[in-house]
């Protein structure tokens, strides 16, 4: 089965963590409260529980290039438990594999721009800080 696409200009959202349905809506309001504009296609499916980069690079590069996702937001352990719910960006094109952390606050930001290709996802991931955190652009 392919990954995913949003059918419009959203980001595709993955549930990979399954241990708490209270979560699971906590990070998808506040992910829809970030801005009032919608960023996101939400996609909660058994078959992502736990699913490693690896697979997502895997399952990326089999599909078909009109149908290829050239990133995904994991929303995994780390997000569901941290209250700035930081999902996980995975680059699936240029550098498959190369991650970085978003918090919700940021996440409209990061979904525009690489939904549109305005920016690309090294300009993300190149802007993280210590941790591979992307807090927004420092002045």
């Amino acid at each position: 089965m392919p990954l995913p696409l949003p059918e419009d200009l959203t980001s595709t959202v993955l549930r990979a963590d399954f241990s708490d349905e209270a979560a699971w809506l906590a990070v998808r309001t506040a992910i829809d409260a970030a801005d009032g504009y919608p960023h996101a296609t939400y996609v909660s499916h058994p078959r992502f529980t736990g699913v490693s980069i690896q697979t997502l690079i895997d399952e990326a590069a089999a599909t078909e290039e009109d149908d290829k996702p050239s990133y995904v937001f994991l929303a995994d352990a780390i997000t569901m438990t941290d209250p700035s719910f930081p999902l996980l960006a995975v680059d699936l094109s240029d550098e498959p594999g190369r991650q970085f952390r978003v918090p919700v606050q940021w996440c409209p930001e990061v979904s525009a721009n690489l939904s549109i290709a305005n920016m690309d996802f090294a300009d993300f991931a190149d802007a993280a800080d210590d941790s591979g955190t992307f807090r927004g652009w420092q002045d």
